[in-house]
């Protein structure tokens, strides 16, 4: 397995060298196995679909334009993944809404103390199967202040390393581990209070008057 991921990646930086020489049709090769990463990044950040399209346009418009800076210590989706959390970082600021951060504390220092101590077990299992399990997460990760919501992405959703999603964020390793840790307590409460609720008028229909 390390000698396959060894040779992509050697085959990705060939194919780097030969768009940079002048063969700039084959950037779309190059960014094909990455679109759909770079769209569900932005989306899973800004929440609008308009806007992820935008932003997953504007961040491989980016990725063409600056593509000689690309320094190959590191992974060109680690790269790019970087330059789609700049554009959807940008377009959060460009917003003139209230956003779901005013309703949290964004400061890390601020604890933030749990609904419920319980784990997931509590969850039932015939939630965790359902159709609808994916839009209540997706819905739980959209109710995430933006740096909590920033962090479950690249970690969770993107499979990033602690080390790899520190650098795109610019944190230390032990604050990304710290922020990743309350992300994933709170995206817990908030997900399992969604499983409660929508479980709650089947449990009531249940009831004998």
């Amino acid at each position: 397995m390390p000698d396959s991921l060894t040779d992509a990646k050697e085959r990705e930086f060939e194919l780097i060298d030969r768009i940079l020489s002048g063969r700039h049709d084959l950037f779309c090769e190059l960014i094909a196995p990455y679109e759909r990463r770079v769209f569900m990044t932005a989306f899973d950040i800004l929440q609008v679909e308009a806007d992820a399209e935008e932003v997953a346009q504007e961040a491989f418009l980016k990725a063409f334009r600056t593509l000689r800076s690309f320094r190959r210590e590191a992974k060109f989706s680690t790269w790019l993944l970087r330059i789609t959390l700049n554009e959807a970082r940008m377009r959060v600021r460009k917003r003139r809404e209230v956003s779901l951060d005013a309703l949290f504390s964004n400061h890390e220092e601020v604890d933030y103390s749990p609904v419920l101590l319980a784990d997931w077990r509590e969850i039932p299992g015939e939630a965790l199967l359902h159709d609808e399990t994916r839009r209540l997460l997706r819905e739980s990760i959209a109710a995430l202040p933006e740096n909590y919501r920033e962090v479950i992405t690249l970690r969770d959703l993107n499979g990033l390393n602690n080390a790899e999603t520190a650098k795109l964020l610019g944190l230390s390793l032990v604050n990304t581990k710290v922020r990743l840790l309350r992300a994933r307590v709170m995206l817990r409460d908030l997900f399992a209070e969604r499983i409660r609720r929508k479980a709650r008028p089947h449990l009531q229909r249940g009831v004998a008057p």
